[in-house]
């Protein structure tokens, strides 16, 4: 018997639910418009952070535990200050599965309290849906009062946690760092994601604004849902393919990379523009909820590869078995700028075991 082996794609479900009733109105914002926080790093030639999303849930915290303490590990254990990654930006999916600020102590702060650098994120579905049967609490009430503020404080659902508030501007937000402008994206409630015209001009002038600092500073955009995905449960979503792609004409800008979560693995994509440039688009979503998600067999009368959205999309690495997290270095010296991102599997069978490098890829920015 002759076997083949399965040539995993980017697809779209044959089937895809209708959810945007499930949009939910953003809370007002804590800072004021166009939604940037500067972050104060005092290296100019290299800026490490972690990054990963989907850590909530409440059936694997043992994974959640081991992710907080393997990532803690990296930023302890480095020879150079210059090495040890100043922050973690979360991808979203923080608390599940209504973002209740009960939920929000055993699922996020009591398994981070470890984590010795500040943390940022952007919020996901699962932290900005209510629940119906609670409706005592506005969407994105919790995350607010965790991660956008005007200063940090205490936060009150905490128990005996020394974590404090973040100061975030927004639910979509920009950081502004030496060597990069982080972009992230409010994608909202809706499977596939759903962003309106407001959030679409704010991204259009905060890539062009990004633009004019690119000679000295990447650009990278983060979103939770993944625009490409070749998994079995969410699949690719052509919401997001079609924001990003309008975005990007309207603007005449294309970042860097695009980081995502939403979907419980990882994924690495590269897209082939006919300009020339390739931009990788990394999914990072399998932080800890209990359930991963499979690859679809492409086959599938489930699922479909046939879409123009897919041409000159590669599919280049995967795991879609074992949780893990991202380590990112940006790195610039007068001859050589570059975006590394080292994907690490966590070691589950041993506590103060270091993490598995799994996958890793560059971005040169050198000579742009």
């Amino acid at each position: 018997m002759i076997s083949t082996k399965i040539r995993y794609s980017a697809v779209f479900k044959t089937d895809q639910m209708d959810d945007l009733h499930k949009f939910q109105t953003l809370p007002e914002p804590a800072g004021s418009y166009p939604y940037r926080l500067s972050l104060n790093h005092p290296a100019q030639d290299k800026l490490v952070f972690h990054m990963v999303g989907d850590t909530g849930g409440t059936g694997l915290p043992d994974i959640q535990e081991k992710l907080a303490r393997q990532m803690a590990q990296q930023c302890h254990q480095v020879e150079r200050k210059i090495d040890q990654p100043a922050f973690l930006y979360h991808l979203g999916d923080i608390v599940y599965h209504y973002g209740e600020a009960d939920q929000y102590h055993n699922q996020f702060l009591s398994p981070f309290e470890q984590y010795p650098a500040p943390i940022y994120a952007i919020a996901g579905n699962h932290d900005t849906d209510v629940n119906p049967d609670c409706e005592h609490y506005s969407s994105l009430e919790a995350f607010y009062t965790t991660f956008c503020n005007t200063s940090s404080k205490t936060i009150y659902f905490g128990q005996n946690i020394n974590r404090k508030s973040q100061v975030q501007p927004h639910a979509y937000w920009t950081m502004e760092t030496p060597l990069a402008t982080i972009i992230g994206l409010h994608t909202n409630v809706p499977k596939y994601g759903c962003i309106k015209n407001d959030q679409k001009s704010w991204f259009i002038n905060e890539l062009r604004h990004a633009a004019q600092h690119h000679k000295d500073k990447a650009i990278i955009v983060c979103m939770h849902h993944a625009p490409y995905s070749a998994d079995f449960n969410h699949g690719s979503s052509l919401p997001m393919i079609d924001f990003l792609e309008a975005a990007f004409q309207e603007s005449g800008v294309k970042p860097d990379v695009v980081f995502s979560g939403h979907v419980h693995n990882y994924q690495r994509f590269s897209k082939q523009y006919n300009d020339g440039k390739t931009l990788p688009f990394v999914v990072a979503g399998a932080g800890g909820f209990e359930e991963l998600h499979q690859l679809a067999d492409p086959y599938d009368p489930a699922y479909t590869i046939d879409s123009d959205c897919f041409t000159k999309v590669n599919l280049d690495s995967y795991c879609d078995d074992r949780h893990g997290f991202l380590k990112v270095e940006i790195e610039k010296n007068p001859f050589h700028f570059s975006i590394k991102g080292s994907y690490y599997l966590i070691n589950e069978d041993f506590r103060d075991a270091p993490p598995v490098l799994f996958d890793s890829f560059n971005i040169d920015l050198t000579g742009r």
